[in-house]
């Protein structure tokens, strides 16, 4: 009776010692992604970037979790290598930031290309995806998507712009790219400078106008200061952009992880992007037009000398995309047309 009251004894200390230890054992591992934003936090970009990483964390039953950093690790032109050497894992960026850098995705900022950042955004995806070019720019980390603003419009304080003799002699901030060669084949005077300067520099007088959509009146805090506004069919111009993720960490993460990553990716977070800068844009030209911002829609002549004025910068393009291992530029930029056109029908 001894032993076999010792022998319970023992395995009762047994099962308390084992139930001990699992309920000490860790949780299931669970990963931190980083995210980094240079817009503030309540523009469209930073909103939606965080968006889609809660939507990846709800996937994947818990396994990541965002931290969406309190300011950037970067600013605007270092984000692409900040991205790239691990100091943050997930941001986006404007290409025109670092010029000289990308070459192919130059081709969505030429003029009159579409009235909606969703249609150009995916049709811009689908470019990407048909021609291996565009990742061999982007080598170093993994692409989420690429995606492209609303229809650029030409804000000022100090007239209205209804013809070409109209953009000279102002000072214009814009944010690189094709649109500086744009706007100097149109004879602005033009200084390459982040989004986020530019209520210092039109509030101060440093610049007289900014090239921006509509959503950036209200995103950047202009709207006081921005007085004459100039649309254009399919817009004057647009902004590339790539939303991406640091390539090791992605690489650390469980098979599952990375199948709904990439799930995410491609034309889904296109159509992410620039469906939540549509609606902001529409937001921002209500919110234009409530601060007394007078409109000026470009008419045929205004619309047909900008294009004359910037045809040789698209010959420009052709030029050096096709020395850069393009095979048909020109067609290239036909069927992103095309695929907008069909996008947008």
């Amino acid at each position: 009776m001894a032993t076999s009251s010792r022998f319970h004894a023992a395995a009762a200390a047994g099962s308390l010692f084992c139930w001990a230890a699992l309920s000490s054992a860790p949780a299931a591992a669970q990963t931190t992604l980083t995210l980094s934003s240079w817009v503030p936090p309540a523009h469209t970009l930073t909103e939606t970037q965080k968006a889609w990483c809660e939507e990846l964390s709800k996937r994947v039953k818990g396994q990541v979790k965002c931290n969406a950093l309190p300011r950037a690790v970067a600013a605007p032109p270092g984000t692409f290598d900040a991205v790239r050497n691990g100091l943050v894992d997930i941001s986006f960026t404007v290409h025109g930031y670092t010029p000289g850098r990308f070459t192919f995705t130059q081709m969505v900022e030429v003029p009159f290309l579409g009235d909606s950042a969703e249609a150009t955004s995916v049709a811009f995806q689908r470019m990407y995806q048909r021609h291996p070019q565009f990742a061999e720019e982007h080598k170093g980390v993994k692409v989420i998507t690429v995606f492209t603003h609303g229809p650029g419009i030409v804000l000022n304080t100090k007239r209205p712009v209804t013809k070409m003799d109209d953009l000279t002699g102002l000072k214009w901030r814009i944010g690189g790219g094709m649109i500086n060669d744009i706007t100097k084949a149109m004879g602005m005077n033009v200084t390459l400078k982040p989004a986020p300067e530019s209520y210092e520099l039109l509030s101060t007088g440093v610049m007289d106008g900014t090239l921006f959509p509509a959503e950036s009146v209200e995103g950047f805090k202009i709207e006081k200061v921005i007085k004459y506004a100039t649309r254009f069919p399919g817009g004057l111009y647009n902004t590339s952009f790539v939303f991406m993720m640091n390539q090791a960490k992605y690489d650390s993460l469980p098979a599952d992880v990375k199948k709904e990553i990439d799930a995410m990716s491609g034309e889904y977070a296109a159509k992410m992007l620039g469906r939540g800068w549509d609606n902001v844009d529409r937001r921002g030209l209500a919110f234009m037009q409530a601060n007394g911002v007078q409109f000026t829609q470009a008419d045929p002549a205004f619309v047909k000398a900008v294009g004359e004025k910037t045809a040789p910068v698209i010959d420009a393009w052709v030029k050096a995309a096709a020395a850069k291992g393009m095979k048909d530029p020109r067609k290239l930029l036909a069927d992103y047309r095309a695929e907008i056109k069909k996008l947008q029908q």
